[in-house]
């Protein structure tokens, strides 16, 4: 069956889905296969709760009726078909990627942009071969700036999604120590993430630059560029005048921009928006209204007030980076009692042992009250002060904490994914 024919079902269709436990009336469903599932399987189900129509590439499940149309493969047609449908939109694309912050930068930039601008960005964290093709797909004639948020553990994939995407302008936030399993090394991470920037230099598109990474700004020398920050090279120079307190501010021009943000490690994120507001020519006081309106949430750099305790929930993910910068953060904005509960870092391969090491080294030179460690990577560490707790769950944390009381405690929750730190919160 043919891309345009697929097509034409694609804008008959209410949207595209690939989950039945989202499905809704009018939908295109398209049956994926992962490495413990088949899509395929779910073909008739998806009719039945309301599906147009189902895209299928397993001939088991294929029933010779109109509504349903049988592929070679359900993947690669999704892809084919966002490209098409990317071909068709005048919507400017931005492409984000980076190792920490870039979900962050992406909700905060489509806050600032959405003031003025018809602007869709990449729901969640749906940035992988499956989800850039549904972000693309959820664009719609009317949008002016789609922002697509790219993820990526190995060479060549960033390279792929742009394939697809084809942004105009790309952001990306730094080069630190994430999915070092897949890529190998620190120099393999730049080169992966650095495929944004490739793409950009051949198609003659422009890359959003924080002028205070002196990689970044080599690896861009011959790129069209812009660039922000407190550099001499800066086209905008954003300072910081505020940090260590409960909000970021920044100033450019004489002009105080407010955020809801805390960290000196959230600031290239909040001075990414306002440099792609002022790059859109978008009012300084609408800048700063799309700042205030956004607030970290799904565990985030969020803090959370549980009675007399204030907890930083910093828990989606984690990477010595990111760790290292979550707890800095902490440590900024509290000034006693403080309890750290770090969970387990994945896909970190052969550096696991070393990175963790390097977390329970920095920790050892910090005023902190207690210290609760979760897994068994960080149950392997050598950690010379008395002052600290080992479990290997979540679970057993929970009942440690939950046999305690606890009064005007400042606890920082940071590990990766899989650790489910947030359902130690209740404690």
């Amino acid at each position: 069956m043919g891309i345009e024919y697929i097509y034409s079902l694609y804008l008959s269709s209410s949207k595209i889905c690939t989950d039945t436990r989202n499905i809704s009336k009018n939908v295109l469903f398209f049956c994926l296969k992962g490495e413990n599932y088949d899509g395929n399987v779910f073909a008739e189900k998806a009719l039945s709760l309301g599906a147009n129509y189902v895209i299928v590439d397993n001939s088991k499940y294929f029933k010779n009726k109109s509504n349903y149309i049988l592929v070679k493969d359900s993947l690669k047609t999704l892809q084919e078909l966002a490209k098409l449908h990317r071909s068709k939109l005048n919507a400017k694309i931005i492409a984000i990627t980076g190792s920490n912050g870039k979900t962050t930068s992406k909700e905060l930039i489509y806050s600032v942009l959405s003031q003025k601008f018809n602007t869709v960005s990449t729901i969640g964290n749906l940035n992988n071969h499956i989800g850039v093709p549904l972000s693309i797909l959820s664009l719609s004639t009317e949008t002016e700036i789609g922002i697509i948020e790219m993820g990526a553990n190995h060479l060549n994939e960033i390279k792929f999604l742009c394939e697809i995407a084809n942004p105009q302008i790309g952001y990306i936030t730094n080069f630190g120590k994430a999915h070092l399993e897949g890529f190998g090394s620190k120099i393999s991470i730049i080169k992966g993430k650095s495929e944004l920037y490739n793409y950009l230099k051949e198609t003659n598109g422009l890359a959003i630059i924080n002028g205070n990474d002196k990689k970044q700004l080599k690896l861009t020398q011959k790129n069209k560029r812009f660039i922000f920050g407190n550099n001499e090279k800066a086209d905008l120079n954003i300072t910081p005048k505020n940090v260590n307190s409960n909000k970021i501010i920044l100033r450019y021009n004489n002009f105080d921009f407010e955020s809801n943000m805390i960290g000196s490690y959230n600031v290239s994120n909040v001075s990414v928006a306002i440099a792609f507001g002022l790059f859109f020519k978008i009012p300084k006081k609408n800048i700063m209204q799309g700042l205030k309106k956004y607030s970290a949430i799904n565990n985030r750099s969020q803090w959370v007030k549980k009675g007399t305790n204030l907890i930083l929930m910093d828990a989606y993910n984690a990477n010595p980076s990111s760790m290292k910068a979550s707890i800095n953060a902490f440590i900024e904005n509290t000034k006693k009692n403080r309890i750290i509960i770090l969970g387990d870092m994945e896909e970190l391969g052969k550096y696991s042992e070393s990175e963790h090491q390097k977390i329970a080294n920095k920790l050892q030179k910090i005023d902190i009250e207690l210290l609760i460690l979760i897994g068994k990577k960080f149950s392997e560490v050598d950690y010379e002060k008395n002052n600290f707790k080992k479990f290997n769950n979540p679970e057993d944390a929970s009942k440690f904490l939950n046999n305690k009381k606890w009064f005007n405690k400042n606890f920082l929750l940071k590990g990766s994914r899989k650790n489910k730190l947030e359902e130690i919160i209740n404690f």
